[in-house]
């Protein structure tokens, strides 16, 4: 089976965040020849700083970075029933740069969240923000961890059995999309 280059952007900055655990655990799964993970500490977009200094450096690595991958994954928090702020702004950047770094491309959507349904909002307003970029968005299996404290072991593994298991599908999928 081909080896793949698999990019994954967590929507949370916070070192033990329960979304960047469960990105790792897709991409374990999704076992790429190359996995990274994106960087989302990027200034507050600043139509003056875009114009006065351009697109800042660690933008444009973002967008390379998206544009590279054969398939992106990305885990959001639910923040206010929607996207985080950081993954709000990351996409803003990165709509700014030259080039279509979305268009065509394979991305599955997962979330974790303190919450028992684990963050069907945010799922729902990543798809809204990601359709002007035009990627080719999995709709499913939907993978929503909710009690997101108490599905997770020490390593950082995905405890829960339904989670892991739906987690797998959309994995597959993830790699059948890519050849299509």
């Amino acid at each position: 089976m081909a080896k793949h280059r698999l990019l994954g952007i967590s929507g949370s900055l916070r070192r033990e965040s329960f979304n960047t655990k469960l990105m790792r655990e897709a991409a374990r799964i999704f076992d790429p020849e190359a996995f990274t993970e994106a960087d989302l500490r990027l200034p507050l977009y600043d139509g003056d700083i875009e114009a006065t200094q351009g697109i800042p450096p660690e933008v444009q690595r973002l967008a390379d970075q998206i544009a590279a991958a054969d398939a992106v994954v990305i885990a959001g928090p639910e923040y206010n029933k929607s996207i985080s702020g950081v993954l709000k702004n990351a996409l803003d950047w990165v709509s700014r740069t030259k080039g279509t770094p979305w268009a065509d491309k394979p991305v599955a959507i997962l979330s974790a969240a303190a919450g028992a349904a684990g963050g069907p909002r945010t799922q729902f307003a990543l798809r809204h923000c990601l359709v002007a970029f035009r990627p080719r968005l999995l709709q499913g299996p939907e993978v929503m961890v909710g009690n997101a404290s108490q599905q997770f072991d020490a390593e950082g593994r995905l405890t829960n059995e339904v989670g892991q298991k739906l987690l797998e599908e959309l994995m597959a999928a993830l790699k059948a999309e890519i050849g299509r």
